[in-house]
């Protein structure tokens, strides 16, 4: 269970579709003053070093962010939410022309943050905690080493007027699949306008049929999905062939923005790349 470290996928596909996801729902989160808090259950380091021994092992990066940031000169004016997650991505780097570092979903959850919100981290890995604690880019995040899913129910509900989730686990074990699917018919119970991200990965056994299911079951009400594949599933013997994204409550707006800023990415990839979006769950 311990044994995951996202360095070694850090800036692949599945990243790229969830953090532009990721940026989308912030920005629309931030057009209501009221205050948010903001969970992210599986944060990781919250920021990667691409040099890293771990991240160059399989340089997943390479046919992922590193696609977009040579093609980000072509993209340019493609889409507003890819140029804005562009020019983020550029102020990170201490170069402006090479590509050296890649932000986890704490970095994109802290760049919205305002006084009055909140952000609480969980990390269960040691040695991705430790990493996190040292990011001087989120001090104004709160960090805890634990179990994000058993700390989620803890934690709710929360004190702000709204609650932001992001439900991010590795799948190592297949029971997480089920507990994901739990966990979020949890929080629709406990704050019932929620807004809820999670991601799940499109592997060749098949197994986020289980998650999708057990939510499609769970009488729960507004939950979009987003599938962004790159891979045919018939040439990923073992790997994933494409990225998946639950959304509860999603803001209006989001799915339209989403869709249209993937769609400028698919060339990039070419054939078979395809997204496909829709209500799981209708309201």
């Amino acid at each position: 269970m311990l044994a995951y470290q996202h360095a070694y996928h850090a800036g692949n596909f599945a990243d790229i579709h969830k953090h532009l996801a990721l940026l989308s729902l912030v920005r629309h989160m931030l057009r209501k003053k009221s205050p948010v808090t903001y969970i992210d259950t599986h944060a990781g380091r919250g920021l990667y070093r691409l040099a890293e021994p771990e991240t160059q092992k399989l340089k997943e990066y390479e046919t992922g962010v590193g696609t977009l940031w040579s093609a980000r000169q072509a993209l340019s004016g493609c889409h507003e939410l890819l140029d804005d997650w562009l020019a983020a991505l550029q102020r990170l780097q201490p170069g402006a022309k090479a590509l050296s570092h890649y932000p986890g979903s704490p970095w994109w959850l802290a760049q919205g943050l305002r006084s009055h919100d909140r952000l609480s981290l969980f990390e269960l890995h040691p040695g991705e905690h430790d990493h996190l604690e040292g990011q001087p880019l989120l001090q104004a995040a709160r960090r805890i080493h634990g179990d994000g899913l058993a700390g989620l129910q803890r934690v709710l509900p929360v004190a702000t007027p709204r609650l932001c989730v992001l439900i991010d686990p590795s799948y190592e074990r297949k029971a997480e699949y089920a507990e994901v699917a739990e966990s979020l018919r949890f929080v629709a119970r406990k704050a019932r306008h929620a807004v809820v991200m999670l991601w799940y990965p499109l592997l060749p056994a098949g197994r986020h049929t289980t998650l999708l299911e057990a939510v499609r079951k769970a009488e729960l009400r507004k939950v979009w999905r987003s599938e962004f594949e790159v891979h045919s599933l018939d040439s990923a013997t073992h790997g994933m062939y494409g990225s998946g994204l639950l959304v509860l409550n999603p803001p209006w707006g989001l799915g339209d923005e989403l869709e249209e800023a993937l769609a400028c990415l698919l060339p990039l990839f070419g054939p078979p790349a395809r997204q496909r979006a829709g209500w799981w769950v209708a309201e």
